[in-house]
């Protein structure tokens, strides 16, 4: 903490580098930066689950390229949106734009503060909103591209009985495998902007009208079913 903190009062007066990362390049993370509209995906996060050289590309689409759009979302989700291009604090929006944006977002707020993660405890849907948007977001731009992919190639055929867009989603969920013990999640929901792992996936992949086309079985009345007008569109 000494030597961080030393390294940090030692910048004071000097140029920004614009070459400096937040993060160390081991580091499994990814992040956008509002204030100079840039992302970084450190060397970490590049290996399995999130990215596999030897997996299928539906796979690696729903787990890096969901990463990668997630990222990208954050220049458009409530804190990124109101960044300009060049990392200014300026409301560049019409006020159009921003009141349409905002009613579709409450519908992603509503939606995660009915999550009980654990008896009584409930996701706070308003601080988790720029990751479930990004989420959302993410996922859409990862599955469009994968689907842009496959143009003028076969359709790639099933693995282990599981179609390709049904491994684009089962990607999304592998990287969010986790285990934590009761204490560690309350202390998560309670000061974190990221939904717990679970969340991260129901939450979004029931939105999607593309996992209900990949996963026909799913029907009206089954538990996390949401009918078409309680999906919120946003990017």
């Amino acid at each position: 903490m000494r030597f961080e903190l030393k390294y940090n009062l030692d910048k004071i007066g000097k140029p920004i580098d614009p070459t400096e990362w937040g993060m160390t390049p081991q580091t499994v993370n990814a992040y956008y930066d509002p204030s100079r509209n840039e992302i970084v995906f450190p060397a970490g996060i590049l290996q399995p689950p999130f990215f596999n050289m030897n997996a299928d590309d539906a796979i690696n689409y729903g787990a890096i390229g969901l990463v990668i759009g997630h990222e990208m979302t954050h220049g458009f989700d409530n804190t990124g949106r109101q960044f300009d291009k060049d990392g200014n604090l300026r409301d560049w929006w019409t006020k159009e734009d921003s009141k349409s944006f905002e009613e579709h977002t409450q519908m992603l707020v509503d939606q995660y503060n009915k999550y009980e993660v654990l008896d009584s405890l409930f996701i706070n849907g308003k601080m988790t909103l720029g990751e479930n948007i990004a989420d959302l977001g993410g996922a859409t731009v990862a599955y469009y591209a994968y689907k842009l992919s496959l143009e003028g190639k076969e359709t790639p055929k099933p693995i282990d009985g599981f179609t390709n867009y049904q491994r684009f989603f089962l990607g999304y969920g592998q990287i969010w495998r986790t285990n934590m013990r009761d204490e560690a999640l309350r202390r998560r929901v309670k000061t974190n902007e990221h939904s717990p792992e679970k969340e991260r996936v129901n939450g979004v992949v029931y939105n999607m009208p593309e996992f209900y086309a990949a996963f026909p079985d799913i029907k009206p009345g089954d538990k996390l079913y949401r009918e078409e007008k309680e999906r919120p569109v946003i990017w």
